[in-house]
């Protein structure tokens, strides 16, 4: 077995990629930056396996360059940038790390909503720049949390856990659109209530935004749906950069369409559109809603199990925990 290669793209946790040692010839990247797409092909020569995180590609070229690939292993829930289908084609297991990372997730996602309808980095500007000699009536006067409607932009597990937050504590009341409903008893236990995507945006003071990023939701939130929303609503991003049209949501908040916006995720990330970084009304963090270190740790050990059991290793062996795509393992 030893002579079986991985490839750990991003450094992770020196004590957990340990697992692998004993199975495998462990091959590390150890730059804080991603590889290029050139870079990563040469780096996967001759390995069977790759450990990675959101942000390296693979895709059929990659996959072409690399014939000895079997599995993909993503630390992340997200995986717009595996190609899927090409691997399936290709016979390489992919998989991903969803369930361990909900809790907080949703915790960092009320946490942002709150902090953008509060007013809470533009206010904390405003005192460590010195402005403040005085208090106001109004200053920083921002809009309420508790008893508003929450809407919730893809109701997965990351959604519904949300959606307990506001329900249960914040007497919320939650409107939701996704693909499908929920079951009803569900839906009663959220308080949540199935609505159109127009409806929902008019109908909420805080959207939050969760659905996975695909080409169908590619640019969900533009121009238009934004124009729907109320000028005194928020609305928060931890879901992928692309499914809101980062441009024109800056052209909203600088113009007074909505109040604010808080933004954990970006088109083009780490670039960050310019006049959103310009924006009193935008809280903007670098992706980091997952950013706890016991989660963290969780979805690294997780693709570390994913990675062992699907090149035949571990009490998995040939059963990785979370494939996306099973039928390649027979």
């Amino acid at each position: 077995m030893r002579s079986t290669t991985v490839f750990i793209a991003r450094p992770v946790f020196p004590d957990i990629i340990d697992r692998l040692r004993p199975h495998f010839d462990v091959r590390t990247h150890d730059g804080e930056a991603p590889l290029s797409q050139p870079e990563l092909i040469a780096a996967l020569q001759g390995c069977a396996g790759v450990f990675i995180t959101g942000s390296e590609k693979i895709d059929a070229t990659l996959l072409d360059a690399c014939p000895r690939l079997k599995a993909v292993c993503t630390m992340a829930v997200g995986y717009n940038n595996v190609d899927v289908p090409a691997c399936t084609a290709r016979g390489v297991v992919v998989t991903n790390a969803p369930g361990v990372l909900t809790e907080t997730t949703a915790d960092f996602g009320f946490a942002l909503m709150m902090a953008t309808a509060r007013r809470i980095s533009e206010s904390e500007r405003f005192l460590r720049e010195g402005k403040w000699k005085h208090w106001g009536v109004d200053m920083f006067a921002g809009g309420d949390v508790h008893g508003a409607t929450l809407g919730i932009l893809g109701m997965g597990r990351i959604g519904q856990a949300i959606a307990k937050r506001g329900h249960g504590g914040f007497d919320m009341k939650v409107a939701y659109h996704n693909r499908s409903h929920l079951a009803p008893d569900v839906e009663a236990s959220l308080g949540a209530t199935w609505m159109a995507l127009p409806d929902l945006l008019r109908a909420v003071d805080h959207l939050v935004i969760v659905t996975p990023y695909t080409p169908e939701t590619h640019h969900l939130i533009g121009a238009g749906q934004i124009e729907l929303m109320k000028p005194t609503a928020t609305l928060t991003n931890i879901a992928r950069g692309g499914v809101v049209d980062d441009a024109a949501l800056a052209e909203a908040l600088a113009a007074g369409t909505i109040a604010a916006a808080g933004l954990d995720v970006f088109e083009g990330e780490p670039t960050v559109h310019p006049a959103l970084l310009a924006l009193r009304n935008a809280v903007l963090t670098p992706h980091i809603a997952s950013a706890s270190v016991p989660t963290r740790r969780a979805m690294a050990n997780l693709a570390v199990d994913n990675l062992l059991a699907a090149l035949g290793a571990g009490p998995d062996a040939g059963r990785p925990p979370t494939a996306l795509n099973p039928e390649v393992l027979g």
